[in-house]
Protein backbone atom coordinates (compact mmCIF):
# COMPACT_ATOMS: atom_id res chain seq x y z
CA UNK A 1 0.00 0.00 0.00
CA UNK A 2 1.65 3.84 -1.07
CA UNK A 3 0.58 6.60 1.80
CA UNK A 4 1.38 10.08 1.27
CA UNK A 5 3.10 11.79 4.65
CA UNK A 6 3.53 15.36 5.93
CA UNK A 7 5.92 15.37 7.71
CA UNK A 8 6.38 17.82 10.87
CA UNK A 9 9.92 17.66 12.36
CA UNK A 10 11.31 18.99 15.58
CA UNK A 11 8.32 18.35 17.23
CA UNK A 12 7.75 18.22 21.05
CA UNK A 13 5.92 14.60 20.76
CA UNK A 14 5.67 11.87 18.01
CA UNK A 15 2.53 10.83 16.74
CA UNK A 16 1.35 9.55 13.62
CA UNK A 17 -2.43 10.77 12.45
CA UNK A 18 -4.42 9.77 9.24
CA UNK A 19 -5.70 13.55 8.11
CA UNK A 20 -8.57 13.95 5.72
CA UNK A 21 -8.05 15.88 3.24
CA UNK A 22 -8.33 16.61 -0.87
CA UNK A 23 -6.65 13.91 -2.77
CA UNK A 24 -3.12 14.65 -4.14
CA UNK A 25 -2.46 14.24 -7.54
CA UNK A 26 0.92 12.79 -7.83
CA UNK A 27 2.61 10.43 -10.42
CA UNK A 28 2.98 7.28 -9.01
CA UNK A 29 0.12 7.51 -6.99
CA UNK A 30 -3.37 6.23 -6.46
CA UNK A 31 -5.67 9.36 -5.80
CA UNK A 32 -7.58 7.83 -3.07
CA UNK A 33 -4.02 6.95 -1.54
CA UNK A 34 -4.24 7.90 2.52
CA UNK A 35 -2.49 10.87 3.44
CA UNK A 36 -1.14 10.50 7.43
CA UNK A 37 0.86 13.71 9.38
CA UNK A 38 3.38 12.49 11.11
CA UNK A 39 5.05 14.81 14.15
CA UNK A 40 9.23 13.21 15.20
CA UNK A 41 11.20 14.79 17.38
CA UNK A 42 14.06 14.13 15.28
CA UNK A 43 15.42 17.21 13.07
CA UNK A 44 16.34 16.55 9.14
CA UNK A 45 19.47 16.01 9.40
CA UNK A 46 21.68 13.14 7.75
CA UNK A 47 18.60 11.16 7.38
CA UNK A 48 17.74 11.38 11.11
CA UNK A 49 13.90 12.61 11.13
CA UNK A 50 13.28 9.95 7.98
CA UNK A 51 14.43 6.96 10.07
CA UNK A 52 12.60 8.52 12.24
CA UNK A 53 9.13 8.36 10.46
CA UNK A 54 10.22 4.74 9.36
CA UNK A 55 10.12 3.83 12.83
CA UNK A 56 6.54 5.89 13.47
CA UNK A 57 5.10 4.55 11.00
CA UNK A 58 6.30 0.87 11.62
CA UNK A 59 4.72 0.92 15.19
CA UNK A 60 1.69 2.69 13.99
CA UNK A 61 0.92 0.13 11.20
CA UNK A 62 2.99 -3.01 13.38
CA UNK A 63 4.70 -3.94 10.61
CA UNK A 64 8.81 -4.34 10.69
CA UNK A 65 10.86 -1.03 10.24
CA UNK A 66 12.19 -3.13 6.83
CA UNK A 67 8.57 -3.19 5.19
CA UNK A 68 8.17 0.40 5.37
CA UNK A 69 9.86 2.07 2.40
CA UNK A 70 10.48 5.87 1.51
CA UNK A 71 9.96 6.10 -2.21
CA UNK A 72 9.63 9.56 -2.94
CA UNK A 73 10.38 12.98 -0.76
CA UNK A 74 13.62 12.43 0.81
CA UNK A 75 14.16 15.81 1.57
CA UNK A 76 10.27 17.53 1.22
CA UNK A 77 7.70 17.36 3.59
CA UNK A 78 5.58 15.52 1.35
CA UNK A 79 6.67 11.65 1.50
CA UNK A 80 5.41 8.67 -0.40
CA UNK A 81 5.68 5.39 1.60
CA UNK A 82 5.19 2.22 0.81
CA UNK A 83 4.37 -0.05 3.31
CA UNK A 84 4.64 -4.02 2.37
Amino acid sequence: MKIVVKAKTGSKVEKVERITEEPLDLPGLVRESPIYKVLVKDVPVDGKANRAIIKALSKYFDVPQGRVNLIKGESSKTKIFEIN
